[in-house]
């Protein structure tokens, strides 16, 4: 099923209205990795793939 413009509209200023009311935070937080003296960024991005992967495989599975 696809989107008709105004669906693909009110999508895209939700997603803006979600970024700014996000963005204190995020800015803080960025702010606050970029004084830490440990960036193990590593052990962040290990399970975050792990996690992308097993859900490709998943929705490879389910096409076939």
């Amino acid at each position: 099923m696809e989107m008709v413009l105004w669906q693909k509209v009110l999508l895209g200023v939700g997603v803006l209205l979600i970024v700014l009311w996000f963005r204190p935070g995020i800015k803080a937080a960025w702010k606050k990795s970029q004084e830490a003296e440990n960036k193990d960024w590593g052990s962040l991005l290990l399970p975050i793939g792990m996690v992308v992967i097993f859900v490709v495989l998943l929705i490879l599975m389910v096409r076939n």
